[in-house]
């Protein structure tokens, strides 16, 4: 597909080595990964190793995201997922909005290799019929609007694309279909922070997460007072603290702890 422009400083990849303890992040769609790097950096400030990719065709132009399929994306978070499961004993993976469906599915690919979700605002689906006719109209319309800087706190902006682009997009609604298709396969807790008010992502999303995870758990946290880029908006501070306390909730060694293992022998947490 071609070399891709040099990336723009927001879309840099963020890497910190830490403890035993690791997270992979994804950001959105038209997303950069500057739109999780604050949450990253809380992650490695508490000691853990972090891991969070720019996803291909992301952080130049519209025209390069149109170039790329939700398998090439996919593919950056489970290479970051192989590189911290031979770093670490356990595993989280944490996602803003796509990021949310590519964790997710990576926790439906990798069921007894990921200790836990934490998801913002995630996507499975929408309830727009403008949006469902991206596949028909995508050889004729190649961009719309932005859909990107939906954020309530003021002087905030969002690092993100231009324009939606559609060829893409379309890609997207079929990482949709194939995800929610799959939930009854996570087997990890999941932590969704959802904004009450958010124009990007409708409540449809979050009814076919809980629809769908029949085998795990699902602890759905409402946010008041931000948008859909949630992690960079007034209850950031909520989400990063609480998918701290979510991680020491379910992988954090005590004294005199020992490691855990299903059946198929990968680490799955402490116990005294």
């Amino acid at each position: 597909m071609g070399q891709f422009p040099e990336a723009i400083p927001d879309s840099e990849p963020f890497s910190s080595d830490g403890g035993p303890v690791g997270v992979v992040l994804s950001h959105g769609f038209t997303g950069e990964p500057g739109s999780m790097r604050p949450w990253a950096q809380h992650l490695a400030d508490a000691g853990y190793t972090v891991r969070l990719p720019l996803l291909p065709g992301h952080g130049t132009t519209w025209q390069d995201t149109n170039r790329t399929r939700w398998p090439q994306w996919y593919e950056a978070i489970e290479a970051s997922y192989r590189d911290l499961a031979q770093r670490c004993d356990t595993v989280f993976a944490f996602g803003l909005s796509m990021g949310g469906t590519l964790v997710t599915r990576l926790a439906e690919r990798n069921p007894h290799g990921i200790a836990g979700l934490v998801l913002v605002n995630p996507a499975y689906g929408t309830k727009r019929v403008d949006a469902k006719l991206a596949p028909y109209i995508a050889w004729a319309v190649r961009s719309r609007p932005s859909i990107g800087g939906d954020i309530k706190k003021p002087g905030v902006s969002e690092p993100a694309g231009d324009r939606t682009p559609v060829v893409a997009f379309a890609s997207l609604l079929k990482l949709w279909k194939v995800t929610t298709a799959d939930l009854p396969s996570v087997r990890a807790p999941i932590l969704m922070y959802r904004s009450r008010v958010d124009h990007v992502v409708d409540p449809l999303s979050a009814q076919l997460l809980k629809a769908g995870a029949v085998n795990t758990t699902v602890r759905e946290v409402m946010l008041e007072d931000s948008y859909h880029v949630a992690t960079l908006d007034n209850d950031a501070p909520t989400i990063f603290e609480g998918s701290v306390e979510f991680i020491r909730s379910l992988a954090d060694p005590v004294p005199g702890s020992t490691t855990v293992a299903d059946d198929s022998g990968d680490p799955i947490g402490s116990a005294p």
